[in-house]
């Protein structure tokens, strides 16, 4: 069967993201690169909040998020998060769960750099067969942003992004919308990303063939060696690789 549709990750698939240039504070006896100092600035500006009781609270409405949702590969939005998290500190300000959302997406922002041929690759591919993406990300605003920002929206024809639908790769209904709104059979798509769990494994089981791509990807070897799950169907260290892809007597 032709490939009718590429679908695409998002974050070190299409786009890169390091967190390495956050500011570095120190938490629980660590120096890390991360948001949580500004978030306790922010805060702290609502109520007077210890820092360490900000982390520790924190902290802990993600390990319960992490077992209610992540584990059942349900989405948690950032802003339900910071909700969560302004209650248990017993903050009533109603403006700051937006405030804390607003923050630290603008400082994950700061941090994505886009590869400069990616959206003239897009381009040329978009000219043959139809461009998705099927994203695990908890703010659409974000995501949808720096699509636009960066000119790649132009080139998708359909954007799933699982703030939206509730569902996170691997989950099979993130991908089958993706096939929905692209109107695609899955043996006629590729799907191309960074996570053998979440891209691979979540694709290949409904049929879709897979692509990884290792660009970011320290010990592929190694990567490969300690992943179960199936194995990709192709291996690429280059966006620019895929339109060889769509021979189909390669596919």
């Amino acid at each position: 069967m032709a490939i009718r549709a590429v679908v695409f990750d998002l974050f070190d698939t299409l786009v890169d993201l390091s967190m390495r240039d956050l500011p570095r504070v120190e938490v629980r006896g660590k120096m890390i690169p991360t948001t949580v100092g500004r978030l306790h600035e922010v805060a702290s500006a609502s109520a007077n909040v210890a820092f360490d009781h900000f982390v520790d609270t924190l902290f802990e409405v993600d390990r319960e998020f992490r077992v209610s949702r992540y584990e059942k590969g349900l989405e948690l939005p950032t802003l339900e998060r910071f909700e969560v998290l302004a209650g248990r500190l017993g903050i009533g300000a109603p403006e700051l769960p937006q405030a804390l959302t607003d923050t630290h997406m603008a400082m994950i922002r700061d941090q994505v750099r886009i590869p400069d041929h990616h959206t003239r690759v897009l381009g040329a591919l978009a000219r043959r067969v139809q461009l998705g993406l099927c994203s695990n990300f908890s703010h659409s605003k974000m995501a949808l942003d720096l699509l636009d920002e960066s000119g790649i929206a132009a080139h998708l024809a359909s954007v799933i992004i699982s703030d939206a639908v509730g569902f996170r790769k691997p989950r099979s209904e993130i991908f089958e919308s993706a096939l929905a709104e692209l109107g695609v059979a899955p043996d006629e798509a590729l799907h191309v990303g960074d996570s053998l769990h979440a891209d691979v494994a979540g694709a290949a089981p409904l049929g879709i063939r897979t692509v990884w791509i290792t660009r970011r990807i320290p010990d592929v070897d190694a990567a490969l060696a300690e992943h179960d799950g199936p194995r990709p169907d192709h291996i690429i260290a280059d966006l620019a690789e895929i339109e060889g892809l769509l021979d189909p007597t390669i596919c």
